[in-house]
C-alpha cells in the first residue's frame, strides 16, 4: 500500500494528467469526460487496496486545493449568465429538491422494518445531504443523533452514492441528450471579459490562443479550440502570482469570515468574495483561472473515487448502500422525467440535480466538464441555496417519519 504523502500526491496528479491528456487525445474517451474519468481512477486505486482510506493529502485536497480552485472558477464567472437561465435553473432544482424527499419516503417505507427507529434518522440524514451537500449530512445526522457506527457507514454510501451520480450526470446528458430541448450553443451565450481574459483597456497582453491553430475545422480540431480543458492561455509569471494571491486571500477571507459569522458558512462567503472581486476593475484579467481551478477540482474528482470504498459500504451491510441508492434513484427519476415534460434542456436538468445531490462544487464542476459556462453560476447559486433548506428539509422529513 502507497502512505508517502509524496506519493499519493504523485498519483492523484497523474491520474488528474491522465485523464486530462485522454480526453485531449480520443474522442471516444471524450465523450466520457475528463470528470468520469478521473473518478474512475481514484475508484480503481481504493478498492484494489493501493492506496490508504485515510491521508493529510485528501484532507489537503478536501480543503484549501478545492477552496483555492473554486475560487479561481468563480472568477472567471459573468453575472450576467444568471439572467439567462435563473428562473428555468431554479423551477429544475426545486423539482430535484422534491424528487430527494420522496425518495426519502419510499426508501423508508420499503427499509422501515428493517432499521426500526433509526429509519426517520436515515431518511432525514439522507434528506439534507441530497438537497445542498454533505454538509447537510453532519448536521442533519448529529441532531438527530445518528449513533456512531450508522454514521460512519451512511457517511460511506453516501461518498459512493454521490460518486455514482455525478458520474452519472456527467453520462446521461450524452445519452438522453436527443430526447430533451437543446443546451444553448456556446456561441448564442454572451462571453464575459472575465471567462477568457480580454485585456482591460490599455493592457497590451495577448488574448487567449486555441490549443489547434490553422484551418482545421474538423470537429475535434473545433472541439478544443472552444473547450475550457484545452484553450492556451498566454500567461505570464506576474499573472500566474496574481491568481495564486487573489484564490488563497480569497479562501482565508472567506474562512475568517465563517469564524466571525458561524451562520454564514464560509462557502457562501467565498462566492460572494470571489464574484465581487471577478467583476471589480481590481481584478480585470482573470485569465487562466478557469483552466487552473479546472485542474484543482480534478484532484478532488480523483480523491471523490478514492473514497468511494465498497468495504466500508460492507461492513455496515448493504442494506445501507440500497436505503441511499433508492433515495438518489427516485430523485433521478422525478428530475429527469419532470425535465423531460417541463422541456427543460439536459444541461439544466443535470446541473440543478446535481447541486441538490453534490452541493454547489459538484454542480459547478458537471457545468465545466460538459462546457455549460452559462450554468455555472446558475448552479453555484442554486447549490448554496441548498444549504440554507437542506436542513429544515431533513428535519420536516424526520419529523414526519418520526
Amino acid at each position: 500500500m502507497i502512505t508517502s504523502p509524496l506519493a499519493l500526491a504523485t498519483l492523484i496528479a497523474g491520474c488528474t494528467a491522465l485523464a486530462f491528456w485522454l480526453d485531449y487525445r480520443f474522442p471516444a474517451l471524450g465523450k466520457v469526460g475528463a470528470s468520469m474519468m478521473a473518478i474512475i481512477f481514484g475508484a480503481i486505486l481504493s478498492n484494489t487496496g493501493l492506496v490508504p482510506a485515510s491521508s493529510p493529502v485528501y484532507d489537503a485536497v478536501l480543503g484549501p486545493v478545492t477552496s483555492v480552485s473554486i475560487a479561481w472558477l468563480l472568477l472567471s464567472v459573468d453575472l450576467r449568465d444568471l439572467a439567462k437561465v435563473g428562473p428555468r435553473m431554479t423551477g429544475a432544482f426545486g423539482i430535484a429538491v422534491m424528487g430527494t424527499v420522496l425518495g426519502a419516503f419510499v426508501a423508508a417505507m420499503i427499509y422501515g422494518g428493517r432499521f426500526g427507529e433509526d429509519t426517520y434518522r436515515i431518511a432525514g440524514a439522507l434528506t439534507g445531504t441530497y438537497s445542498g451537500g454533505s454538509v447537510n449530512f453532519v448536521a442533519v445526522g448529529r441532531e438527530l443523533g445518528l449513533t456512531g457506527a450508522l454514521f460512519a457507514g451512511l457517511n460511506a454510501a453516501d461518498a459512493v452514492v454521490t460518486a455514482l451520480w455525478l458520474g452519472a450526470t456527467l453520462m446521461l446528458p450524452i445519452w438522453l441528450g436527443r430526447f430533451y430541448a437543446p443546451v444553448p450553443a456556446l456561441a448564442s451565450v454572451p462571453v464575459s471579459p472575465f471567462a477568457y481574459g480580454d485585456p482591460a483597456p490599455g493592457n497590451d497582453r495577448q488574448k487567449s490562443e486555441p490549443a489547434t491553430t490553422g484551418s482545421d475545422t474538423s470537429p475535434a480540431a473545433e472541439r478544443h479550440r472552444h473547450h475550457p480543458y484545452f484553450t492556451r492561455e498566454g500567461l505570464s509569471a506576474l499573472a500566474i502570482g496574481h491568481l495564486v494571491a487573489a484564490g488563497l486571500i480569497l479562501v482565508y477571507a472567506s474562512e475568517w469570515l465563517g469564524e466571525a459569522v458561524p451562520r454564514v458558512p464560509s462557502i457562501v462567503w467565498l462566492t460572494l468574495l470571489a464574484l465581487a472581486l471577478g467583476h471589480s476593475p481590481l481584478f480585470r484579467d482573470a485569465r487562466g483561472a478557469m483552466q487552473l481551478g479546472s485542474v484543482g477540482l480534478h484532484f478532488f474528482f480523483v480523491l471523490i473515487g478514492i473514497l468511494s470504498r465498497a468495504s466500508e459500504i460492507a461492513a455496515v451491510g448493504i442494506d445501507v448502500f440500497l436505503f441511499t441508492l433508492i433515495v438518489v434513484a427516485v430523485h433521478g427519476v422525478v428530475v429527469f422525467g419532470a425535465g423531460k415534460l417541463l422541456r427543460f434542456d439536459i444541461g439544466t436538468v443535470a446541473v440543478a440535480s446535481q447541486a441538490a445531490v453534490g452541493g454547489p462544487s459538484s454542480a459547478l464542476a458537471v457545468a465545466i466538464s460538459r462546457d455549460w459556462r452559462h450554468l455555472v453560476l446558475p448552479g453555484v447559486v442554486v447549490g448554496l441555496f441548498g444549504y440554507a433548506v437542506g436542513n429544515f428539509l431533513g428535519l420536516g422529513v424526520a419529523g414526519l417519519l418520526r
